[in-house]
């Protein structure tokens, strides 16, 4: 069939190229979330596109918001820890696909800031756990239903004052399942700690301490100075508030390439 016996190929002597990496998914959601609860303007440079953070900026936009692109960044006006007085006492439907980066943090989010929502997604979503995180944030005080299965949503959020949260006792949450419970609570609690220190616990060993590692330095970035004690503890002080940094750059992440 063939003249040619045998080929023979060569060992490559070299390779050269530019490859521009994706932002973080993990750091675009959680940047997303808090330039939304910040007070001021945040323009978001290298966000990662993706579906993730499609749903999260739609969830953000139906929350009031401002979103507004700027060439190749992303300027997110956000809501000062507020919603907006038009939302009132209304049903908010959220779908959220099946990112999880949306899910949770947004469940511990919503449920502080004192509006009616129901968060849904795709099937596989519904199958994804987050009873662990309902349970830390029912403990405070807040108020959520299961809409299907208990532990898994969809999700209905009702409102509640912060004068009716549990803040003197610590919050305790579960480790050795998913970070994103700790991180969603750690994004979230500074709308509560207006008036006293309010602590978290970890239950069993935390697992994926990278991953909080990088939501606390964004917290840092968002004027929130979490005091960490070991991997079991961690203090929101009191009087927090989250400001925007004005510009911030979502690293790039070789493993979403």
């Amino acid at each position: 069939m063939f003249s040619t016996a045998f080929l023979d190929l060569p060992p490559l002597a070299g390779a050269a190229g530019t490859v521009r990496l994706p932002g973080s998914k993990s750091i675009s959601n959680r940047v997303l979330l808090l330039a939304a609860l910040a007070s001021g303007t945040t323009t978001i440079h290298d966000l990662l596109d993706s579906d993730d953070t499609r749903v999260m900026l739609d969830a953000l936009r139906a929350l009031g918001c401002g979103i507004e692109p700027a060439g190749a960044s992303l300027r997110i006006t956000g809501l000062g820890g507020q919603l907006p007085p038009s939302l009132g006492a209304t049903l908010l439907p959220l779908f959220l696909g099946n990112a999880g980066t949306a899910m949770r943090p947004l469940t511990a989010a919503l449920s502080l800031l004192g509006g009616e929502f129901e968060l849904s997604g795709v099937p596989r979503m519904h199958e994804r756990p987050i009873g662990d995180l309902v349970d830390a944030l029912t403990q405070l005080g807040c108020r959520i239903d299961y809409l299907g299965n208990p532990g898994y949503p969809p999700l209905r959020i009702h409102p509640v004052s912060h004068d009716e949260l549990a803040l003197g006792a610590p919050i305790r949450v579960r480790g050795d399942v998913s970070s994103q419970f700790l991180t969603a609570l750690l994004l979230a609690l500074p709308l509560a700690a207006t008036q006293r220190d309010i602590t978290i616990e970890v239950i069993g060993v935390l697992i994926s301490k990278p991953y909080i590692e990088i939501t606390l330095n964004l917290l840092s970035r968002f004027g929130i100075e979490v005091r960490r004690e070991g991997w079991e503890r961690f203090v929101i002080p009191a009087g927090s508030r989250y400001r925007s940094p004005g510009d911030i750059h979502v690293e790039a992440d070789a493993s979403s390439a």
